[in-house]
């Protein structure tokens, strides 16, 4: 399935987009795609009631803004420096082990919402990404056991202000969580509908101007063994968010490096998983 949710910001409402691209409101179901949603099953639970209530559920007007296709994640974990011609193009050996940081989840937007540069950024980036979504909590699970934690997946653009990033004490998460700095989506493409999520072309465009054009097959760490490792350290819990690292081509790696400017529009998608576009304004003029 292909899961959405829709309506203005901090109302979203939980919708499907059938096969043929109509959207339907799924709000009767009665639960949104949140942490509990996942941990109990609710995929196959909603799978099911479709079968029967389809017909009586609204049709969703393709002008309708489309939120972030799951409410609330209690953690947004990113993988560093994970694709092995973006590692080379960031001066940066291959790492060992996976490289793990968190972006807060207050950077969360949906997938065709404006892009706002920080306030005193000179060096805010592009970063398209697959990410995964956990479907139950996991610990310790092994790699060959990794795949029953995952729901789906989705697109995710990994907004990185390399100067707060890296010059900054070197403390990632910096910059990385500032606001509108993680649109998700459009869809949450659960696991069933995508055949090898190892093997996706991925892609990203500013101004029209391709920046980067790769394939998950070129990750170091693949999808199992990220799941695998990171439930070593923590809990993944149902609704939690990996993203899985970017290719190379990113503004960092140019040369000269370009970095983004308001009024750029930034486009990108992944195979099966759809595209979204931001458009980026200052914050003097957002706020």
């Amino acid at each position: 399935m292909k899961l959405i949710r829709f309506g203005e910001a901090g109302e979203e409402k939980p919708g499907v987009e059938l096969e043929d691209g109509m959207r339907l409101d799924v709000s009767g179901f009665g639960a949104d795609y949140d942490d509990d949603f996942f941990g109990k099953g609710g995929i196959h639970k909603l799978e099911a009631w479709l079968k029967s209530n389809k017909s009586s559920c609204e049709v969703i007007p393709p002008d309708i803004r489309l939120g972030p296709p799951v409410k609330k994640p209690s953690k947004l974990i990113c993988i560093g420096l994970n694709y092995a011609k973006h590692a080379e193009e960031s001066g940066a050996t291959i790492p060992d082990e996976p490289v793990i940081f968190f972006k807060a989840t207050s950077a969360i937007v949906g997938p065709n919402d404006k892009l706002i540069i920080p306030k005193g950024s000179q060096k805010t980036d592009w970063e398209v990404e697959l990410a995964i979504v956990i479907e139950k909590k996991a610990n310790y699970v092994s790699k060959d056991e990794a795949m029953d934690y995952v729901a789906g997946y989705v697109l995710h653009n990994d907004y990185s202000e390399r100067e707060f990033q890296l010059e900054r004490s070197g403390q990632w998460v910096k910059g990385k969580s500032c606001d509108t700095f993680a649109p998700l989506g459009p869809y949450l493409i659960t696991k069933d509908e995508i055949s090898d999520p190892q093997n996706l072309g991925l892609w990203l465009k500013l101004n029209g101007e391709i920046k980067q054009q790769s394939n998950t097959n070129d990750m170091v760490f693949g999808i199992s063994e990220i799941v695998s490792y990171l439930s070593q350290f923590m809990s993944l819990m149902p609704g939690d968010i990996i993203s899985t690292g970017t290719p190379f081509g990113v503004g960092m790696g140019l040369k000269p490096q370009r970095y983004i400017k308001p009024g750029d529009t930034i486009e990108l998608g992944i195979e099966g998983l759809g595209a979204s576009k931001q458009h980026a304004v200052a914050w003097e003029d957002f706020s």
